[in-house]
């Protein structure tokens, strides 16, 4: 005998905000979690050493004039207006100071701005660096984040991103260009962005 076909509508897929905001309640220590590509990012604590490059470009960017560059907000990027990923640059720049809108959107998903605001992210690697080279590269091309910087600590490289390519497929998304340099050499951006400085970023390494 056949079974009765489900009738009853099926639930709507669960925002990943309101994952990451249970998935938080419950955790034992203080965390802000990530969400990329249907995955969601739980990075390790960062050690001194990575909160300390991350001061130390956000303080470059700030010396040079960019008084739009900061530390630790969140950015949603929403394609076909749903979630597609919510990420937290170690630093970033920009595009310019959040208005009352932002501010809207912002308070609409839950702490949250868009990732149109950015002009410039930068992440430095911990020890999920692959994170760092794969998905979150993939995102905020995805997203048409003009510039990407990544410095790569096990690999004591860094690299600027530009020239963002959306694709049709979001997991496809890349940048057309790459400038990458030893740590220790200071790394061009593009204009009208100062060349950084990473020297700093060898103190404390081994």
């Amino acid at each position: 005998m056949a079974a009765d076909p489900i009738t009853e509508p099926m639930n709507e897929p669960q925002d990943p905000i309101d994952l990451l905001i249970a998935f938080e309640k419950a955790a034992d220590a203080p965390i802000r979690a990530e969400y990329v590509e249907g995955t969601m990012i739980v990075a390790p604590q960062p050690d001194d050493h990575h909160n300390d490059a991350a001061t130390e470009f956000y303080f470059q960017l700030r010396s040079a004039g960019f008084r739009l560059a900061g530390i630790g907000s969140g950015y949603r990027l929403a394609l076909q207006g749903e979630t597609r990923s919510l990420l937290i640059p170690d630093f970033y720049v920009r595009r310019r100071k959040p208005t009352e809108l932002d501010e809207a959107y912002r308070r609409a998903h839950r702490g949250w701005y868009s990732i149109e605001l950015l002009a410039l992210a930068g992440e430095i690697t911990s020890t999920n660096h692959e994170t760092d080279t794969g998905p979150k590269y993939r995102g905020y091309a995805a997203a048409g984040v003009p510039v990407y910087v990544l410095v790569h600590r096990q690999e004591k490289k860094a690299y600027a991103f530009s020239d963002p390519v959306r694709e049709e497929d979001p997991a496809k998304a890349h940048y057309a260009t790459r400038v990458e340099v030893d740590l220790g050499r200071l790394l061009p951006l593009p204009a009208p962005y100062p060349a950084l400085d990473t020297a700093p970023l060898l103190e404390g390494q081994d």
